[in-house]
């Protein structure tokens, strides 16, 4: 799904590079634990693991009318609240996450089903940044699972890092 245009309208409003800042900071201390924290990484399919439709397209047309739309659900305010950053903010590094790491970028399976939206991955991310929560608590209202949601926080952290270091962060002294 292309964002393209809706994040033209979003972005417009961008003023502010502290919370920016913030986040990119909060982002290089998520990478340092996840290096020292590395384990194996596992893929495919386990034998005998149950898989749990969560109903992607669902979550992400819910997470767009709340937040995203036109007209969303929930004022500004509380899009603030939430995710500790504006609108446009969060627009910008979705932008800048989808331009530089693949995994951002809706695909489809192998079976033909969407996957998960960029919004989906980066809301789960930030939530369990801001809020300091289990990958667990941020699967209902996302509609992703919990391996799915620690590994888009890694990629996010990674990307942050990747993208804002140069810019925001600076050496420890």
């Amino acid at each position: 799904m292309a964002y393209d245009g809706k994040w033209k309208i979003i972005l417009s409003d961008f003023d502010s590079d502290d919370e920016l800042e913030m986040l990119a900071v909060a982002a290089m201390a998520m990478e340092k634990l996840n290096t020292e924290n590395s384990s194996a990484i596992r893929r495919g399919s386990i034998q005998g693991h149950s898989v749990i439709f969560r109903n992607r397209v669902e979550g992400h047309e819910r997470l767009y009318r709340d937040y995203f739309a036109k007209s969303p659900t929930y004022p500004p305010n509380l899009f603030q609240r939430r995710f500790r950053m504006n609108r446009s903010l969060f627009a910008r590094i979705l932008s800048n996450m989808e331009v530089y790491d693949p995994y951002f970028v809706q695909k489809k399976d192998a079976v033909g089903n969407i996957g998960l939206s960029p919004l989906q991955k980066m809301t789960a991310a930030i939530r369990m940044l801001a809020y300091g929560v289990a990958a667990d608590v941020v699967n209902d209202y996302v509609r992703i699972g919990e391996s799915t949601a620690i590994e888009s926080l890694q990629r996010f952290a990674s990307a942050i890092v990747a993208i804002y270091s140069d810019l925001y962060l600076r050496s420890i002294t």
